[in-house]
């Protein structure tokens, strides 16, 4: 069941990311330069993205636990550490230099060309990111 869902889901933000034109580099672009021909409106997918958690992360939590697990997994740290302020700047850069962020950027795979160039950095990226934290 936990497949099920988690493929379901999946579909569902796959089909938002589409037609909140996440998967278009160049819509992406246009929303990060806003000092020259800004495009707006991803920041209506953003809004409505905060808006939906923002509405229902304490209803869901209110629960005992999720539906398909014993327990909520949620992070517990606040602390800001250099590791997070250079994961978060390798990200913005990717992001604005790529156009895609990795669940675009998996959607748009089938397509080729930057998008595959874009998940093979990425995963390149976490590989070495992982044998560097072993």
């Amino acid at each position: 069941m936990k497949r099920v869902t988690a493929f379901f889901a999946g579909l569902l933000f796959g089909a938002g990311l589409l037609l909140g034109g996440m998967t278009q580099p160049s819509k992406v672009n246009g929303f990060l330069d806003v000092m020259g021909t800004w495009n707006p409106s991803l920041m209506f997918v953003m809004v409505g993205g905060i808006a939906t958690h923002g509405a229902l992360f304490r209803w869901v939590t209110r629960r005992p636990s999720p539906l398909l697990e014993p327990r909520f997994m949620i992070p517990t740290r606040k602390d800001i550490d250099a590791p997070l302020i250079v994961g978060a700047a390798l990200f913005g850069v990717g992001w604005g230099l790529g156009g895609f962020c990795p669940g675009p950027g998996l959607v748009s795979v089938t397509q080729g060309g930057n998008a595959l160039t874009f998940v093979g950095a990425m995963m390149l990226g976490m590989r070495l990111h992982s044998l560097r934290a072993r």
